[in-house]
């Protein structure tokens, strides 16, 4: 009886087979991301970092009168608001676009994945060689009589940021998406039709009920990623940019060369405090809709 128990908690038990393979990758999760992080957060209670005293919560109410970064929240906010939906729709379109096609799937399946294996270190000569001021947008702006236009120094920064992030990270929710539709039966699009239902009314009533669960996957995703566009931003504009691309990343690097780590480490708790939230909000969303 005692093996049977033994082999029954083996299969289906905490110590199962499976569990030993995953443990090395959480013994080094937890040694080098989750400890870290939790040893970092005495500093945002601290008011420095060598022999500090004690100050409660008085870095985090120093955040909320900071003017950089308000301006980096706002910025982030407002770049995660207009590049996750976008980033969404247009890999859905193009996943059910691809859906559709039977031969050369894979070739046009790659030709999206190609930005998610390209460096970004290696993007930036090129995206600064086509929107820098004397770049080779401009220069063919030129060629129709159009004055040059200072891409990276205007209000025009966010929407480029947004066109690169959308060129890098449009593949992986397209990967997610088809995965999503390859798995929705074709009995129930079968069905419709018999009932002489709309494309619209398809997609209504079957595509976006059966895809519920990869859009909010992919939509978190959406935004993990968005908060990687700071290393573009970075390389091609560097520590201060246009005001409208300044990110909380920014003000977080900007804390760390300057040795304030109080600030620095009161501000990740934030950041990650509020994609918990938000993130356990869009889970229970999801279960209650579906």
């Amino acid at each position: 009886m005692s093996m049977n128990i033994g082999l029954k908690l083996g299969k289906n038990g905490f110590f199962s087979s499976g569990f030993f393979f995953v443990l090395p990758g959480l013994i080094g999760f937890g040694l080098f991301f989750i400890f870290p992080f939790c040893l970092s957060m005495i500093y945002a209670f601290m008011d420095k970092p060598v022999n500090g005293s004690f100050i409660g919560f008085a870095n985090f109410r120093s955040l909320f009168v900071n003017r950089a970064y308000l301006r980096g929240l706002a910025n982030t906010i407002r770049f995660i608001g207009i590049s996750a939906p976008l980033n969404l729709i247009i890999s859905l379109a193009i996943a059910m676009m691809l859906n559709k096609i039977i031969r050369g799937r894979q070739w046009f399946s790659l030709l999206f994945l190609v930005p998610l294996v390209i460096p970004s270190g290696s993007m930036v000569f090129f995206w600064k060689t086509l929107f820098s001021y004397d770049g080779a947008l401009n220069g063919m702006l030129q060629n129709f009589s159009i004055s040059k236009i200072n891409w990276l120094d205007s209000v025009l920064a966010l929407p480029v940021m947004i066109l690169i992030f959308l060129w890098k990270n449009c593949g992986y929710n397209m990967i997610l998406f088809l995965a999503g539709l390859s798995n929705i039966p074709k009995d129930y699009y079968e069905a419709a039709w018999m009932d002489n239902a709309s494309s619209f009314q398809a997609f209504r009533h079957i595509t976006f009920p059966c895809l519920l669960p990869t859009f909010v996957l992919a939509f978190i995703m959406s935004i993990i990623n968005s908060f990687k566009i700071f290393r573009e931003i970075y390389l091609i504009t560097g520590n201060y940019p246009q005001e409208s691309i300044y990110t909380l990343q920014h003000f977080m690097n900007n804390m760390f060369a300057s040795l304030n780590y109080p600030r620095l480490t009161s501000a990740t708790a934030l950041l990650v405090l509020i994609m918990f939230f938000f993130t356990q909000f869009l889970l229970r969303l999801e279960r209650r809709v579906a």
